[in-house]
């Protein structure tokens, strides 16, 4: 680990592990320098130049990736006392909101801009993505989780950004929860089957099945079930299916495909216990931020 320790501190406060940050960060400034340095900047400002900028939202939505944005500047050889961020990850902000500050040597600065913007746009755009979800069930009982499709080798990131938005994490991987899908049921041979043989294998880690039918509702929840997915059910059956469950407490419902964000509320209404939205991390737009030299 080579970041600067008050950069570290920052990612690990955040919940995210600084090595890991710090791979993909440099793999991401790596992208820009392996033809060289940046002959642009290096043509334009003097050795010793120094400015101050300002990252800026051009549109309002949710912050997200300050402490990355930190790990790049630092990595990119800009001091940690060179940016202060003014707002927190989490904020709504606004169009024309200052959200960090950065007075450093322009040559340093000039090359992790795209890297760094690439990071808070994409992050904030998850989290402001996000928020709509959470903020479209608030107050229903349901939270929005998110899922494995994620960008490779950015799932702790976007992962993040989702919970900067309001959201919750589902797992993280292949082995700190188990999902049994359709495949998994043609492998083992039915619900009962697949359960008792996760169980068995993995009896610590939390399992969930994933239904398409009422009648797969029924079974998992005889099987003892305690977390079941509604694989892209419409209203009625998720209504129904909470009528099942109610006789088998504590059973746990989430719902997955099949809901737009102008429906959420209702399918939310229908009381399940989560919304998984695959699209936080695979769809959302970026929220547009940039830099701007302020001398």
């Amino acid at each position: 680990m080579t970041l600067h320790p008050e950069v570290t501190d920052r990612l690990r406060s955040a919940g995210l592990e600084p090595d890991a940050t710090e791979r993909v960060v440099r793999g991401a400034l790596d992208e820009d320098f392996r033809y060289g340095p940046d002959v642009t900047s290096e043509a334009t400002a003097a050795p010793a130049a120094r400015g101050t900028a300002g990252v800026v939202a051009r549109q309002p939505g949710v912050l997200a990736g300050l402490p990355v944005a930190l790990a790049v500047l630092d990595a990119a050889g800009v001091p940690p006392d060179a940016a202060e961020p003014l707002r927190a990850d989490g904020d709504r902000i606004g169009a024309g909101c200052e959200v960090l500050r950065i007075s450093a040597p322009l040559r340093e600065m000039l090359g992790a801009e795209r890297t760094m913007l690439n990071f808070l746009t994409h992050l904030s755009g998850i989290a402001t993505s996000t928020r709509a979800w959470a903020d479209a069930v608030a107050g229903t009982g349901a939270a929005v989780r998110d899922t494995r499709k994620t960008t490779p080798g950015l799932r702790e990131l976007e992962k993040y950004a989702v919970r900067c938005g309001g959201g919750i994490n589902h797992r993280m991987g292949l082995g700190d929860a188990a999902l049994v899908k359709d495949n998994h049921l043609t492998a083992a041979g039915g619900i009962a089957a697949a359960i008792a043989a996760v169980r068995a294998a993995a009896p610590g880690v939390p399992l969930e099945v994933e239904c398409d039918s009422l009648a797969q509702v029924r079974e998992a929840l005889a099987a003892g079930a305690g977390l079941i997915l509604l694989d892209n059910m419409g209203l009625d059956d998720l209504r129904a299916a909470v009528a099942l469950a109610r006789d088998h407490p504590p059973v746990r419902l989430e719902a997955s495909g099949g809901l737009r964000l102008d429906k959420a509320r209702t399918g939310a209404e229908t009381g399940i216990d989560f919304i998984a939205v695959g699209a936080l991390t695979h769809s959302s737009p970026a929220l547009d931020l940039g830099l701007d030299m302020r001398s």
